[in-house]
This record gives C-alpha cells, structure tokens and sequence, in this order.
C-alpha cells in the first residue's frame, strides 16, 4: 500500500538522494570554487542509484521482504558515499589554505536515517503481517 509511513520516508530519501544534491555543495576549492555532486561522475552516479533505489522501493509494497532488501542495499550504497567523502575531506584538509566543507557532505547521512526508518516500519508491517497469519 502506498499509503504507508515508510512511503514517506522513501520519498524524502530520494529526494535527498536527487534532488538535493544540486542544492548544497560538496565543497569549495581553495580557489572559492564550488564543487557539486553533478561535477563528479561517480558520485553523481551514486546519488542517482540511491535516488532510483528508492523509488523502486516504494512500488515494491506488494513484496515486503523485496522492499526491506533495498533499503538495506540503499543504506550500504550511502555508506560507501558517506565513506568517500569522510576519506576526501581528510585530504582537502591539507591545504595551506584550508578550503570549506560543504553541507552536501552530510546529505548521505540523513539519507541514511530516513533509510533506517523505513526499513524498521517495513519490518514492523511484515511482523504484523505474520502475527494475523498465525492467528489462522
């Protein structure tokens, strides 16, 4: 059912994940440059899978468990990105002149909880669903 909670939390997580990304800057070079997510290739990829994953997920309500397996997959695409960006901003931070860390940095993160939350109101629909299956 798309009525659900975790409709909603899928649906900011990929908004997150899309949308937000042209918003917030990863960075700003040395030079006053601002970097953004559309810039890199692989990162751009990477939001937009985790964008895609989200969406899929909702239309997968019919499959529970299918559902609950993409947010996991989801949640470890974000850490990889999350994980990117820890190493990156601990190399641009050698600078002589030390250049700005951008809020797109943390979109991963928030992303990741929205993630988590969907996943426990799926988990929590799918015990739900086997308790009325136990009272047959």
């Amino acid at each position: 059912m798309l009525q659900r909670i975790q409709t909603i939390y899928l649906l900011l997580a990929a908004g997150i994940s899309g949308g937000l990304i042209y918003i917030f800057e990863l960075w700003k070079s040395v030079e006053g440059v601002k970097v953004f997510a559309n810039e890199i290739n692989y990162v751009f990829m990477a939001f937009l899978a985790s964008a895609l994953l989200s969406i899929i997920s909702i239309f997968r309500y019919k499959n529970r468990k299918s559902q609950f397996m993409l947010g996991r997959l989801n949640i470890i695409l974000n850490f990889f990105l999350l994980g990117f960006f820890v190493y990156q901003s601990l190399s641009l931070s050698g600078e002589t002149a030390v250049s700005e860390k951008g809020i797109g940095m943390l979109l991963p993160i928030i992303s990741i909880v929205f993630l988590a939350l969907a996943n426990k109101a799926i988990k929590k629909d799918e015990d739900l669903v086997k308790s009325v299956d136990r009272l047959r």
